[in-house]
């Protein structure tokens, strides 16, 4: 047996993917709104007749990554535990009623902001109804903004803060995270609790919250839901001791998936949320120029031959550089 190098801690997040009904309203949204970049447009890889849209900042960096599955016509999700309630961006501090501004100008839904862990935070409702959580924090100051859309630099999304997860009962995630991924709890703030990572202030979405609801039903994905949240690993090999350390902790995952971009395997904990652990590489410019990311339909190559019927399958989406 080949022998497994050392563990490196997790950093935070790779990506979120997230379930919606309607390909346009969702680029919409995220370019256009929110100002991140759409920087893939591919397909569903387990069902290659649905798209697969990639946001992001300008080069699709790990702890950018916000993923859809546009399903048309799928029906809206309900929301309750073993899931992701809130996926959280970093903003620069002080920018919050900016982006209030601009939500109630293109007359978005959002919920006032609340104070939650000393941060200044803004719920927004994409058009799915999915929860997202904009969050002021001296370390947005360390990271390089994509402008786009209207959005300055000065308010312009860095990443992800974090995510929120929903748990009738923390206990198992609360140890998977904490004696196995390297996450050093925080403390509580209003029931929740908030475990961030081994990284630095560079690394983006370190912060995992922990928000127990013994009482609520289990949630039900469709869109408006979280799909998955996927945590970085550097390379192959440490995906591989990864899988080691997971069943050592009871957790089974797959066998590691050719994603193209990057590689990935899964596990449910738990609490019942679906975790990925996906590798930084080798990255969204692998088949498409820096300057050209998202402007065209990328299909993986074992896909390739199906092209002509997987394009008359999806539903038109303009999406101008």
């Amino acid at each position: 047996m080949t022998d497994r190098p050392a563990l490196f801690p997790i950093r935070g997040l790779h990506h979120v993917t997230a379930i919606a009904s309607d390909a346009q309203a969702n680029h919409d949204f995220y370019v256009r709104t929110l100002g991140l970049r759409l920087v893939k447009k591919t397909v569903n890889f387990d069902d290659p007749g649905t798209y697969h849209l990639y946001f992001g900042d300008e080069r699709g960096s790990p702890g950018t990554i916000m993923t859809f599955f546009p399903w048309p016509g799928a029906r809206r999700g309900t929301r309750g535990n073993g899931e992701t309630q809130a996926t959280s961006f970093l903003v620069p501090p002080g920018s919050i009623d900016a982006w209030k501004k601009r939500l109630r100008d293109l007359q978005v839904q959002y919920d006032e902001p609340a104070e939650h862990f000393g941060e200044r935070a803004l719920r927004v409702h994409d058009p799915d109804d999915l929860l997202i959580d904009l969050v002021e924090h001296e370390e947005a100051h360390a990271v390089e903004p994509w402008t786009s859309g209207g959005v300055s630099a000065d308010m312009a999304i860095r990443g992800f803060f974090g995510v929120t997860l929903s748990l009738r009962d923390p206990a198992a995630t609360r140890r998977l995270l904490s004696e196995t991924m390297g996450y050093k709890s925080l403390g509580e703030n209003g029931g929740v609790e908030r475990l961030v990572s081994a990284g630095d202030a560079a690394d983006l979405g370190r912060r995992v919250d922990l928000l127990s609801e013994p009482e609520s039903p289990p949630g039900h994905t469709a869109a408006g839901s979280v799909h998955h949240i996927a945590f970085r690993v550097p390379d192959d090999a440490q995906q591989l001791a990864w899988i080691d350390a997971l069943r050592s902790a009871g957790q089974r995952s797959t066998a590691v998936q050719e994603r193209h971009y990057f590689r990935s395997v899964y596990f449910r904990e738990l609490g019942g949320v679906l975790f990925e652990f996906a590798t930084d590489g080798p990255g969204m410019a692998i088949d498409e120029p820096l300057e050209a990311l998202g402007q065209s339909l990328k299909i993986p190559p074992w896909y390739e031959q199906h092209r002509a019927q997987i394009e008359q399958v999806l539903p038109p989406l303009q999406t101008p550089p």
